[in-house]
């Protein structure tokens, strides 16, 4: 079952790559149901100029027009970095079973950061949540895009306002 995990994570690896290479933070998710991907995404949101362009928000898209329905029950979603509040709440609202995450965000994650959404009994569901899956590999991959944006803007530093 661990190797089923990482292979699906694995595929998420690859959606956040492919976010690296459009310039978008490398972030990607996939959505499986009965061992099948429903749902696959990566953030766009400096493509669409749309916040709530974030991988979880465009594969949960994906995956209900895959079902005709918003209900994703028995849906597994696997997300290289950790959930942000909104990408949580509409997890909760699709009724998506599991969540596997990589690395952890601390600044804004909610899965078990800066609190934990998807275990708060208040909530009319709770998925089961399955934290740190490859995330040695999942924060390479986003330290590695941010330690490129800061070498950049050290080489190529932006005129500041010109003072008379």
């Amino acid at each position: 079952m661990q190797d089923e995990n990482q292979r699906y994570m694995g595929y998420a690896l690859r959606e956040a790559q492919r976010a690296m290479d459009i310039g978008e933070v490398p972030i990607g998710c996939v959505i499986v149901s009965d061992g099948q991907i429903v749902g696959k995404a990566h953030n766009q949101r400096e493509l669409l100029q749309d916040p709530t362009a974030h991988a979880e928000i465009l594969a949960i898209t994906q995956a209900a027009a895959h079902f005709q329905s918003w209900r994703l029950e028995g849906a597994k979603l696997y997300v290289t970095l950790e959930p942000c509040a909104m990408c949580a709440g509409a997890i909760i609202l699709a009724r998506i079973a599991e969540v596997y995450f990589g690395a952890y965000d601390p600044k804004a994650g909610v899965c078990g950061s800066l609190m934990n959404l998807l275990e708060d009994s208040r909530f009319n569901h709770n998925p089961k949540l399955y934290p740190g899956l490859l995330a040695d590999e999942c924060g390479a991959l986003l330290s590695g895009f941010f330690r490129r944006i800061r070498e950049d803007a050290s080489q190529h530093p932006k005129p500041g306002p010109h003072r008379n």
